[in-house]
């Protein structure tokens, strides 16, 4: 499902080149589990964002679901994400204006899933699994760090996608949730 062949991904900064992938080749299969660990900046969200198609490599190919990202431009990136990818962020990217149901309900409206009704069902359903549903109405800034990362992850799961890719997404949550 992702094989990522030579990625090389180099960032220029006024020291000069810094190279934050170096010859990265990796394959995961269907319905494997993968953690990637190493310290801080050691290029694992750099990682994450080729295989999620957020960035994009200097050199190398990334593949994900069949498809090589690299030949996408930016608004066939985001629909191939919405559809293939559900990614839990680190910082959780909750859009400040919009409730925690919409927050949860704008990858399907994105990408035009179901009605208006079966989304906000859905949402509902997510959030209650979520132990959210009673916060569903209320903006992010009115949320626990804890929280916030439940909203997160269920909006991630919200299109029903194939895969999941999350940046450290329980390092806000507590022993029980």
């Amino acid at each position: 499902m992702v094989e990522l062949d030579n990625v090389i991904k180099e960032y220029e900064t006024a020291a000069g080149v810094y190279r934050a992938l170096r010859g990265i080749d990796l394959t995961i299969a269907r319905g494997e589990f993968v953690a990637i660990v190493g310290k801080s900046g050691s290029g694992k969200s750099t990682l994450i964002n080729m295989i999620t198609g957020i960035d994009r490599s200097t050199s190398g190919v990334v593949r994900v679901a069949g498809t090589d990202l690299g030949r996408l431009n930016e608004g066939q990136l985001a629909v191939w994400r919405g559809k293939t990818i559900g990614i839990i962020f680190q910082f959780f990217q909750l859009l400040p204006t919009l409730t925690v149901a919409e927050n949860v309900m704008l990858p399907m409206d994105f990408c035009d899933m179901g009605t208006a009704r079966e989304r906000r069902e859905r949402a509902a359903a997510l959030l209650e699994r979520m132990d959210m549903v009673e916060q569903s109405t209320k903006l992010p800034s009115a949320l626990s760090g804890g929280q916030q990362q439940r909203v997160a992850i269920a909006r991630a799961l919200a299109n029903d996608p194939p895969m999941i890719v999350a940046d450290e997404p329980t390092g806000n949550l507590d022993s029980r949730t």
